[in-house]
């Protein structure tokens, strides 16, 4: 493409608009060239896009096929209670001619389920005095009507609704089927907005929020959600025990301070580069997974050496890190500083600055290559810390995973008929994944939840 380019320029017999198109559409074909090389180990693009992709075999080791030494075992054992017992009998016409005494039973048992509803009639006495006026006695908290779901139903249709992130058509049907209770889509939509409401006056998602911005390392990230047709941002804000999820219009601050997070915190922040977060006056950690998918580009499509080179290095350093425990020592560090700045005069020669164009008023365009760079160079801070802190990870992997499972439901269910939709599916999925980090199941934190309890880790705001 260079070499073309630099035919059109020198050939004088073009006049200057035929020469304008040519440029034009080397330009074209350049910007497509280059995207047929994306792939998702050197860009943002999901496995899923890559052309004839293929899953990545198993390191090869010197283990034998199956379990292996001190593994803990998972496996079912017979229980002295069971539900029920059948008795099989011998057919004594069937057996040679003799004497038989029983010396026993061998046993075997057998694991199955059963889809049952259960039906609780609550009766309450009336009394009636001398003056004809009737006294009733008092029904348990939250028996209302004639007849209602309990508890138990409303937690397991929010279990598959925002745990399992089932469609309300295909809830109704296992409703109906299986356990013949013909819950409409009116009803989950109650039974989710209930929990919602619960979370809320629990103080359950303040208590998030306040052990979130006490955290020492917080990983941040954002993503695009379909609601109702329009796009909206879904902000995350997590930790290894804690996670938070805010719905808005807008991508940028504005959105991240509606999460009611960043605004007040002071540790280390961990994401992926994205400018409205330098905004904030905490520490900064980038994510090395991006910086290893761009300096993939650079080396595969722009031939820059000094990419490969700091690919292999920032595994390297990576590797030693999780050798030392976590943390290398000061001069360990100081040594990898002086190698890191190297690379990147490294970079500087083989990438150097584009001259500015007499004339051409505003910023020079650069390169891919050369932005990447110059982003190495001015925030070695930031791209080095997980190296002398044992807190900080090498990369966002933390807040990518927490907000994953939000495109799953996007890919299920299309898009969020609403706003106010998108901000229960937030803060029920903030409530959810916050419990699944510390061991507690989601089916346990919604049957707490609808019986007016909370989880022992919010009592007190527990650490």
């Amino acid at each position: 493409m260079a070499s073309l380019k630099l035919q059109i320029e020198q050939d004088s017999s073009i006049s200057p608009s035929l020469r304008a198109a040519f440029e034009l559409l080397l330009l074209v074909v350049t910007l497509l060239c280059n995207r047929l090389g994306l792939n998702s180990k050197n860009s943002s693009k999901p496995p899923s896009t890559d052309p004839n992709r293929t899953k990545n075999k198993a390191a090869t080791n010197k283990r034998k096929p199956g379990g292996q030494s001190g593994r803990q075992g998972k496996t079912l054992t017979q229980v002295e209670q069971p539900d029920r017992v059948k008795q099989l009998l011998l057919d004594k016409s069937t057996l040679p001619v003799g004497q038989y005494t029983q010396v026993g039973f061998e046993k075997r048992q057998v694991v199955d389920i059963e889809f049952n509803t259960v039906i609780t009639e609550y009766q309450a006495q009336v009394l009636r005095n001398e003056q004809g006026k009737r006294f009733v006695a008092e029904f348990p908290k939250g028996v209302k009507a004639a007849i209602q779901y309990g508890a138990s139903v409303k937690a397991h249709a929010v279990y598959l609704s925002q745990y399992q992130l089932l469609p309300y058509e295909r809830i109704c049907e296992y409703f109906a089927d299986q356990l013949n209770l013909p819950i409409s889509s009116g009803s989950l939509y109650n039974f989710i907005s209930d929990a919602f409401t619960r979370l809320q006056d629990s103080k359950a998602l303040d208590i998030i929020k306040q052990q979130l911005k006490q955290a020492p390392v917080l990983n941040a990230d954002e993503t695009g959600l379909n609601v109702n047709g329009e796009k909206y941002w879904l902000h995350t804000a997590s930790s290894p025990k804690w996670t938070s999820f805010t719905l808005h219009k807008k991508r940028g601050q504005e959105g991240m301070d509606a999460g009611d997070i960043l605004p007040d915190y002071q540790g280390i922040l961990c994401h992926d580069h994205w400018k409205p977060y330098f905004r904030y006056q905490c520490a900064h950690s980038l994510c090395n997974a991006h910086h290893l998918r761009e300096l993939t580009r650079a080396h595969e499509q722009d031939q820059q050496q000094w990419a490969e080179d700091m690919h292999q290095f920032l595994l390297d350093v990576n590797r030693a890190v999780h050798q030392a425990g976590g943390a290398l020592s000061l001069s360990e560090a100081e040594a990898i500083r002086k190698r890191y700045r190297a690379l990147i005069q490294q970079g500087e020669k083989e990438c150097p600055e584009p001259d500015k164009e007499p004339g051409k008023r505003g910023r020079q365009k650069k390169s891919k290559a050369r932005n990447l760079l110059e982003r190495l160079r001015d925030f070695e801070e930031e791209v080095l810390r997980f190296m002398v802190n044992p807190d900080v990870p090498f990369t966002n992997n933390q807040g990518e995973n927490d907000i994953r499972m939000t495109k799953v439901q996007q890919k299920i269910s299309g898009c969020f008929r609403s706003e106010l939709g998108g901000e229960m599916f937030c803060a029920l999925r903030s409530y959810l994944l916050s419990c699944q980090k510390q061991d507690i199941m989601a089916s346990t934190a919604l049957n707490l939840l609808f019986s007016g309890h909370l989880p022992d880790i919010f009592v007190g705001g527990a650490e």
